[in-house]
């Protein structure tokens, strides 16, 4: 569309993963795979912690609460990445990659916060256990659940107040599998020094600041818990070791990408694809596969449906 002396874009080009069809066929399928098995066991661990009154614990509550994010935030861009792949089609429109952009960051920003909070129920778990129950109420992990989304929306609205504006003239082409600032910012056709640099503010320091806390929290917990009494010893362990490795997981590659300058390198593609894609949907799983309790009231929950569809027939 023209506008004045400029070619307005409505539309981007998403390279893609990669320009080898063998490639990018590899990737979708394993994209099917993922979501064929991992997506409905996320789906199941919500139900399970739902329907069991022996999960009405906080932390459970966050841990449903952090599926649910996880399932929402791999459904923002391999819906687009499937659909493209099949119809031999690498476009996207301007509006779609606001939104995309939107929502990976909303996601992205509430289920940081909602790790903080889960760190916080921990470190009152297992540092004042007396007064665990008091403290960490049900109203008080509503509060914090508000406050993960709103924190998320708080930040991609940065986000995209700032970018909004920018003016697109082409070219239109971004070299990546979906819509992030990262790519948008080098193909406005202004100077965005000082836009990039807000940019590095608010989701490369940001994150890395959340990851140094989460880090030294579950650090300090786990010294606490080796020191303490032998009782419920190994379980607090356990949780601890499962926080840590699940903050190395969604706090690794978002690092690699927001905080550094905006430029290519070479796996760029692949981080974001295990970032985006790949390792939302496993969160849980994680947490699920590392905790007894959920993994007997899954099986119990598996059995009731099958007696039922039994039942049924």
């Amino acid at each position: 569309m023209e506008n004045g002396t400029h070619t307005v874009v409505v539309e981007f080009v998403l390279q893609g993963i990669s320009e080898v069809w063998l490639v990018q066929l590899f990737f979708c399928t394993l994209l099917l795979l993922f979501y064929a098995i991992i997506l409905p066991g996320n789906v199941l661990i919500i139900m399970t912690i739902r329907h069991d009154p022996h999960l009405g614990s906080p932390m459970f509550f966050f841990l449903a609460n952090l599926a649910f994010m996880d399932i929402c935030y791999s459904c923002v861009t391999t819906p687009k990445i499937i659909a493209n792949f099949l119809a031999g089609c690498r476009t996207i429109s301007y509006r779609d990659c606001m939104a995309q952009l939107f929502f990976i960051h909303f996601l992205g920003g509430a289920e940081i916060i909602l790790l903080i909070s889960m760190a916080v129920d921990r470190y009152v778990a297992i540092c004042h256990p007396m007064h665990y129950v008091t403290v960490v109420t049900r109203v008080v992990c509503w509060a914090m659940l508000v406050c993960a989304w709103a924190a998320g929306f708080i930040h991609t609205m940065i986000q995209v107040i700032l970018i909004a504006p920018l003016p697109f003239c082409g070219p239109n082409e971004l070299d990546n599998f979906f819509c992030d600032t990262t790519q948008i910012i080098k193909l406005a056709c202004t100077n965005t020094n000082t836009l990039e640099f807000v940019m590095f503010v608010n989701s490369g320091l940001v994150t890395t600041g959340c990851f140094i806390f989460l880090l030294i929290s579950y650090v300090a917990l786990l010294v606490k818990v080796r020191k303490g009494s032998s009782q419920g010893k190994n379980k607090a362990s356990s949780t601890c070791m499962t926080h840590i490795i699940i903050i190395f997981i969604m706090f690794g590659p978002a690092i690699y990408i927001y905080c550094r300058p905006f430029q290519d390198h070479p796996f760029d593609k692949v981080v974001a694809f295990f970032h985006t894609v790949i390792f939302p949907v496993m969160n849980p799983m994680i947490y699920t596969l590392r905790n007894r309790e959920v993994k007997v009231a899954m099986w119990k929950l598996l059995k009731k449906i099958q007696n039922f569809q039994t039942s049924e027939r």
